[in-house]
């Protein structure tokens, strides 16, 4: 058994990936760093970004009930599309993960087909379905349900409609990179003893696929968080989230310090929850597996 050696083997990995550390730090780390500074910076609107630097960009945004507004809402749409892609990813894993091996190939490409489409071409395939004359629209009314069109478009139901359609996908792989791990054998024990499906489901197979569940939502929240397509499509220009408003502020008014501003709070945000759950995610991987 060949054992490793770290004084041995020396810099040999620290060489071996510094070129793509490098890679990584120009590609994604500048950016950041150079975002983070123009967040800093005066503006003013005749003479636009000026050299001075000042935390006035970051008060703006903390003082104004506007921005309070786009932050809540933001991060209601992404739990609710988080809640919901649970709901359906969970299930949907199972019922795939136990069909057998020539219609799992097929469903589970069919699941994760979508993610080979652009978010852009999803998008507005939403946005014809979702709108007055749509196909949902026209269906309710066929079957007598409503009178008159349900208005789905530019609200912020049709958004969490559209990125769960979006973001679902996520949940699947993450969730079933976890079910793998599963051994059947309990879960039959567990049906022989005389418990109920109901009563594997939440004491066998729930906690094991816990940690999947966990990271997936993890994934789907910072996507949905930070989502700009499907906001700007579905939800139009008045139904505003972080995305859509830092947007606004580099392109409409050409503030770019508060346009920055407005970018690295929602970083923070997601750094902060992504953190904040990955902890309770290993935590709960190793009462599962240890």
């Amino acid at each position: 058994m060949v054992r490793y050696d770290a004084e041995r083997v020396g810099a040999a990995p620290w060489m071996l990936s510094g070129p793509a550390l490098l890679v990584f730090g120009a590609l994604l780390l500048a950016p950041l760093l150079l975002t983070a500074v123009l967040s800093l910076n005066l503006f003013s609107d005749s003479a636009g970004v000026m050299p001075g630097y000042s935390l006035g960009n970051y008060a703006e945004v903390f003082s104004d009930n506007y921005f309070h507004e786009i932050f809540l809402r933001t991060g209601a749409m992404a739990l609710a599309v988080t809640v919901l892609c649970v709901l359906l990813g969970i299930p949907e894993t199972i019922i795939i993960a136990r069909m057998a091996p020539r219609w799992r190939s097929l469903f589970l490409l069919v699941v994760l087909g979508p993610l080979l489409i652009s978010v852009v071409v999803r998008t507005l395939g939403w946005a014809i379905l979702l709108g007055n004359n749509g196909l949902i629209n026209d269906a309710l009314q066929a079957l007598g349900i409503v009178d008159q069109p349900v208005r789905m478009l530019f609200t912020q139901v049709g958004v969490i409609i559209a990125l769960t359609h979006v973001l679902v996908p996520f949940m699947v792989i993450a969730v079933w990179a976890t079910l793998q791990r599963l051994d059947l054998q309990v879960e039959w024990a567990g049906l022989s003893l005389g418990a109920s499906r109901l009563t594997v489901f939440r004491r066998i197979i729930l906690p094991q696929i816990m940690p999947g569940v966990l990271s997936g939502s993890i994934i789907v929240f910072a996507l949905a968080a930070s989502a700009f397509a499907t906001p700007a499509i579905i939800g139009g220009r008045r139904l505003k989230v972080v995305a859509t408003a830092a947007y606004d502020e580099f392109l409409g008014t050409l503030n770019w310090p508060l346009g920055a501003a407005i970018a690295m709070l929602l970083l923070l945000a997601n750094l902060i929850i992504i953190l904040g759950c990955s902890k309770l995610a290993e935590r709960r991987f190793k009462q599962v597996f240890e």
